[in-house]
C-alpha cells in the first residue's frame, strides 16, 4: 500500500539515523534527497552525580529500532527498499561491554561528562607532560617546525575518551566483571556507532568509523595511520585487545540481521560534525560549517594534510573513502542548545520560537552579559579563555533587566562564541574561506543568524533541511553502496534556504564583545573556591 504512495519496489532509497545527545532522528531519502519519511524520540540524558553524563545502552538500542520502524512506517516503505543505513553519531560517547553476551557492564559516559577532570588535571601537570612539553619546545627551537610548537602546547581534556574511559573501568569504580572480561579477553570497547553495529548484526561486527578514534586520544598522533597506539593504551593502563577494527567511512560496516527489520540492509556510520560537514557538501578546501545545536561545532576543509594548531583547534579526519583521506580542523564550545533549552525550562519563555521576537524587542540586552558555561568553557582546547571550573552566570543585571533582556543576552552569547571560532579559525589555519554554511536546530533562530554573519563579516548560508548529519550519513552510505555515484552529484542536491548577509559593522559590536569577554574571565575557576 506505502509503495503506491511513494514509489514501486523496483525503487530504492536511503535509511538515516542520527543519534544526538538530546534527540534521535531518522529520515528516509530518495534519488533527489529529498525526505519521504520521518520519526524522532528523545535521549534520555543522565546526571547520576554533579558533572556525570550518562545515556542508557539498551534505552538507547530501543530508541535506535523505534525510529527506523516508525520512519517506514511514516514512509509507508519497506525495509527490503532501503539501499543503506547511514548512522551519524555523537563522538566521544562511550560504553564497555561483554562480548560474548553483548550485556554493557556500565552507561553510555557522555561527551560532556567531567567525571575525569581531576585525572585531566594530574596529567596535564605531570613530570611526563612537562618532559614532552620541554623536548617539544627545544625541537622547535632547533628546527623552528610549527608541529613542535604544537606538541610543546597539548593539553588533554575531558572530551578526550581516553581518560573518563580510564576513569569508569580502571581507577574510579572498576566493576568487577570489567575486570575480568579485560583479563579474559572478553571485554569491548566502542563508542554509540560500534555498539550499534554490533547489535545490528548481532555481534558479527566489531567495527569502528575512521573518524571516531582519534577523539579518545589514543590513536597514534600522526593521524595517517589509522589505528590505536599501544604505547598511549599502556599510560591508562588499557589493553589495546579492548579496541574495535577500524573502517573507512566508505564502506559498508555489516548488513543488519534481518529479523531486527524485515531485511538485510548494509551499514555506514560518520561521527555527527563529520556527517554534518559531509551534508553540507563542504567538500573543497577552505570551506567551513559551523553546527549549532547542544553545542558548537565550527569546522573547516583543511585538503589532504592534518592541520598544526597553536591554539586549540582540533585536527580531525574528516573522511576516508579507499585511499581518499580529508582532513578538517574544528573549534568547538559546549552548552549552545543546551543553555536556551535550560531557559526555557526556567519559564523565561514557553516556545523556542518566541526568542527571535523577544530578542528583537528590545534595542539591546541592557548591559547583561550571559555566560554558557554549564560544562565550563571551551573555545578549542588551547584558547586564553579555557577552563572546566567556570561557571555559567548571568552578569550586569539590573532593576530595569526584564525576560526580554536575558533571552536577548543568551542568544548574543552564541553569536560572540561563534566570533571567537571563527578568529581563531582565521588566525590559525590562515586558509582563506570560499563559503560558510550553518546547520543545527539553532541555526532556525534569525536573530543569531543575522549576528553571526555581522560578527564575521561573511555571507552565511542557511540549508533548506537542518539535519546535516543525518543528510550527511545518507550521502555517505549512498555513495558507499553506488545510489549516488560522485560528490559532484551531491552538491547538485543541496538546496539553501536563506543567505544571510552583513548588516552592520562590526565596530559596532566590539564594545558588547568586550564586556562579554569580560563575563567570561569573571566567571572562571568559580569552583575552585569554597
Amino acid at each position: 500500500m506505502g509503495s503506491c504512495r511513494n514509489g514501486t519496489h523496483k525503487e530504492t532509497f536511503i535509511l538515516a539515523v542520527d543519534v544526538g545527545t538530546t534527540s534521535m532522528r531518522c529520515h528516509i531519502y530518495d534519488k533527489e534527497a529529498s525526505v519521504r519519511g520521518s520519526c524522532s524520540t528523545k535521549v534520555n540524558v543522565l546526571h547520576p552525580q554533579p558533572g556525570w553524563v550518562e545515556m542508557d545502552p539498551e534505552e538507547i538500542w530501543r530508541g535506535f529500532v523505534a525510529v527506523v520502524k516508525g520512519a517506514l512506517q511514516d514512509s509507508g516503505l519497506h525495509a527490503k527498499q532501503m539501499a543503506a543505513l547511514g548512522i551519524s553519531t555523537q563522538r566521544g560517547t562511550f560504553t564497555t561491554w561483554d562480548r560474548r553476551t553483548g550485556v554493557p557492564f556500565h552507561n553510555f559516559i557522555g561527551w560532556q561528562d567531567l567525571r575525569a577532570a581531576q585525572l585531566v588535571q594530574r596529567w596535564n601537570r605531570s613530570c611526563t607532560m612537562k618532559l614532552v612539553h620541554g623536548v617539544m619546545k627545544l625541537l622547535h627551537l632547533l628546527t623552528r617546525q610549527k608541529r613542535f610548537l604544537a606538541a610543546s602546547l597539548v593539553v588533554f581534556s575531558t572530551q578526550h575518551v581516553t581518560f573518563r574511559l580510564s576513569c569508569t573501568c580502571v581507577l574510579i569504580y572498576p566493576p568487577a566483571q570489567v575486570r575480568h572480561a579485560v583479563l579474559d579477553d572478553n571485554c569491548c570497547f566502542g563508542t554509540i556507532d560500534t555498539w550499534l553495529v554490533f547489535r545490528l548484526t548481532n555481534g558479527a561486527c566489531v567495527l569502528q568509523n575512521a573518524v571516531e578514534p582519534h577523539v579518545t586520544s589514543i590513536l597514534r598522533p600522526a593521524l595517517l595511520q589509522m589505528c590505536w597506539s599501544g604505547f598511549l593504551c599502556a599510560l591508562v593502563s588499557l589493553p589495546l585487545s579492548i579496541f574495535p577494527s577500524v573502517q573507512d567511512t566508505g564502506h559498508h560496516f555489516g548488513l543488519t540481521a534481518p529479523a531486527i527489520f524485515g531485511a538485510p540492509i548494509p551499514i555506514t556510520c560518520m561521527a555527527d560534525q563529520q556527517a554534518a560537514m559531509f551534508g553540507e557538501c563542504c567538500f573543497d578546501t577552505g570551506d567551513l560549517k559551523i553546527t549549532m545545536g547542544t553545542g558548537t561545532f565550527m569546522d573547516i576543509n583543511t585538503g589532504s594534510k592534518p592541520h598544526t594548531s597553536v591554539a586549540g583547534l582540533y585536527p580531525l579526519v574528516g573522511w576516508k573513502m579507499g585511499p581518499e583521506l580529508v582532513y578538517l580542523a574544528e573549534g568547538n564550545a559546549a552548552d549552545t542548545g543546551t543553555a536556551i533549552k535550560w531557559a526555557q525550562e526556567l519559564e523565561l519563555f514557553s516556545d523556542v520560537r518566541d526568542t527571535e521576537a523577544m530578542a528583537s524587542s528590545v534595542d539591546n540586552s541592557d548591559g547583561v552579559c550571559f555566560v554558557p558555561s554549564f560544562s565550563g568553557l571551551q573555545v578549542g582546547s588551547c584558547a586564553p579563555l579555557n577552563d572546566p571550573r567556570a561557571c555559567a552566570a548571568f552578569m550586569g543585571l539590573k532593576p530595569s533587566t526584564n525576560k526580554c533582556h536575558l533571552v536577548r543576552s543568551i542568544l548574543e552569547s552564541v553569536a560572540f562564541r561563534n566570533k571567537q571560532l571563527y578568529d581563531i579559525m582565521l588566525r590559525e589555519t590562515r586558509i582563506p574561506i570560499t563559503k560558510i554554511r550553518a546547520d543545527g536546530g539553532v541555526c532556525t533562530n534569525n536573530f543569531i543568524m543575522q549576528m553571526t554573519a555581522d560578527l564575521l563579516g561573511k555571507k552565511v548560508e542557511r540549508p533548506s533541511h537542518f539535519d546535516m548529519s543525518s543528510l550527511g550519513a545518507a550521502f555517505m552510505a549512498g555513495l558507499a553502496v553506488g545510489f549516488w555515484k560522485s560528490p559532484e552529484e551531491l552538491k547538485k542536491l543541496r538546496c539553501t534556504d536563506t543567505v544571510f548577509i552583513p548588516q552592520a559593522e562590526l565596530g559596532t559590536y566590539r564594545p558588547l564583545l568586550r564586556g562579554w569577554e569580560q563575563a567570561l574571565r569573571r566567571s572562571m575557576c568559580w569552583y575552585d573556591q569554597s
